[in-house]
C-alpha cells in the first residue's frame, strides 16, 4: 500500500511538472518565433481614412503629459484627438490645455461633461465624448498609454478590410518607479503576454485590451454603442465581444504600446492586479480556471515534491530554466527594460501570482474608482434592434 501511495505521488508530481514546464517551453517558442514588422511598416498601402481618437481622461498620471504628448505626434495626415472630463477642476484639464497651446495646428478639442450614463464612469465618459467626434473610424485608448509616430496608421489599417469588428494590441509595462513597479511590470510583461501571444499563435482571437481598441462608427451602433458597455467593468473586452457576436472579426495588431505601471507597493500591485484577475474570471471563467498551469515556479515546486524523483527533478530543471529565460526570448517591442536584474525575483513572481489567482475565486465583486462592479452580473446590454 505503502508504495502504490508513493507511486501515486509520484505520478501526479511528474505530471503536474511535465505540464509546468511543457507550457514554458511553448510560450518560450512562441516569444521566439513572433515576428514584429519595424516601426513604419504596415505590411499594405498607408490608410489615410480620417480618425477620431478618443481620450477619457480622470485625474493626473505621472506622465499623462507624455502619453497624450504622444498621440499628438502622429504622422496620420487626418486626425482629431477628442480629450474628455468630468469636472473643469480634474488636474487633466491642464495638461489639455498645455497641449493645444504646444500643437496648434492639430484638432484637439477639449469636453468638460458632469453626465454620467451609467455604473462605468469611463465609458459614461466616451459617450460625452463620441458627440464630437467628426471622423467614421475611431480609436479608444486608455490615458496612461504611450505610442510611437506610426501607431494611428497602423492601428487603423485593418479596418479598411471587410469584416474587421475591432483591432487591438498587446501592451508591455513601462515602470515609473522602484522595485514594485518593476515587479508590477513583470505582471504584463511576463505573464499576460505571453499568455496573450500564445492563444493568438493557436488561432484565439477573443481579446479587446484598453490600450487600443480601433472601430468603425457604424460597428458600434451596430452593437447597441457605447450604451450597452456603460455598465459593465470590462467594456474593452465586452466591445470586441459583441462584435464577434455579430459575425465581426477581431485583429490583434502588430503594434505594441507602453503602459505606465506606478506601484508603490505591495499593497498597490495586489490590489490593482487582483482587481485584473477578478474581471477576467467574471468574462472567461473557463479559461481563468485553467490559468493555473502558467504559474511556472510553484507548480514545479508541487510536482518536484511530490514525485522526488530523478526524472522530476530533470524536467523541473528544464522548466526553471525555460521560464527564466523567457524575459529574454522575448522580442525588444516587448522588453524595453533590461531584464537581467529581475530575472532573481522570477520564482517570487510567480508565486504572487498564483496566490492573487487563488484570492480572485475568493469575492464576486471589485472597486474601481470609487465604483463597486459585482461581477456575476458582468454582462452588457444587448441591442434590442
Amino acid at each position: 500500500m505503502r508504495e502504490t501511495i508513493h507511486d501515486l505521488f509520484a505520478f501526479a508530481g511528474t505530471g503536474i511538472a511535465v505540464i509546468a514546464t511543457a507550457y514554458a517551453c511553448v510560450v518560450g517558442w512562441v516569444a521566439v518565433t513572433t515576428r514584429r514588422r519595424p516601426a513604419g511598416m504596415t505590411g499594405r498601402s498607408p490608410v489615410t481614412t480620417p480618425v477620431s481618437v478618443l481620450k477619457p481622461l480622470c485625474g493626473s498620471e505621472p506622465r499623462l503629459y507624455e502619453n497624450l504628448r504622444s498621440f499628438c505626434m502622429q504622422n496620420h495626415p487626418h486626425f482629431q484627438i477628442i480629450f474628455g472630463v468630468k469636472d473643469s477642476a480634474d488636474p487633466a484639464v491642464e495638461v489639455v490645455r498645455r497641449l493645444q497651446s504646444e500643437f496648434p495646428d492639430r484638432d484637439l478639442q477639449l469636453v468638460i461633461d458632469p453626465r454620467v450614463h451609467g455604473h462605468n464612469l469611463k465609458v459614461s465618459n466616451l459617450l460625452n465624448l463620441s458627440a464630437r467626434a467628426r471622423y467614421e473610424w475611431w480609436v479608444l485608448a486608455d490615458s496612461d498609454v504611450q505610442v510611437g509616430p506610426d501607431y494611428l496608421e497602423r492601428v487603423t489599417a485593418p479596418l479598411a478590410a471587410a469584416g474587421v469588428g475591432i483591432v487591438t494590441c498587446l501592451y508591455r509595462g513601462a515602470p515609473l518607479g522602484g522595485f514594485w513597479s518593476r515587479f508590477g511590470a513583470q505582471f504584463i510583461d511576463d505573464w499576460f503576454t505571453p499568455s496573450a501571444q500564445l492563444a493568438h499563435r493557436f488561432g484565439f482571437t477573443g481579446f479587446g485590451f484598453g490600450a487600443t481598441i480601433a472601430l468603425r462608427r457604424d460597428t458600434l451602433l451596430a452593437v447597441g454603442g457605447f450604451e450597452a458597455v456603460n455598465n459593465v467593468l470590462a467594456d474593452d473586452f465586452w466591445l470586441g465581444e459583441l462584435t464577434r457576436r455579430k459575425g465581426y472579426r477581431t485583429v490583434l495588431s502588430d503594434v505594441v504600446v507602453a503602459t505606465d505601471v506606478t506601484e508603490e507597493s505591495l499593497l498597490s500591485m495586489w490590489v490593482h492586479e487582483l482587481r485584473w484577475m477578478r474581471t477576467v474570471r467574471a468574462v472567461a471563467p473557463v479559461g481563468f480556471s485553467f490559468d493555473v498551469v502558467t504559474f511556472t515556479f510553484p507548480l514545479l515546486a508541487i510536482g518536484a515534491a511530490l514525485a522526488h524523483t530523478g526524472p522530476c527533478f530533470i524536467i523541473a530543471a528544464v522548466g526553471a530554466v525555460a521560464r527564466l529565460a523567457l524575459p529574454l526570448l522575448q522580442p525588444p517591442h516587448f522588453r524595453a527594460r533590461r531584464p537581467l536584474r529581475d530575472i532573481a525575483v522570477i520564482p517570487l513572481r510567480d508565486v504572487v501570482l498564483m496566490l492573487e489567482w487563488a484570492a480572485a475565486h475568493a469575492c464576486s465583486s471589485v472597486r474601481w474608482r470609487d465604483q463597486e462592479f459585482f461581477l456575476a452580473a458582468e454582462r452588457p446590454l444587448l441591442p434590442t434592434r
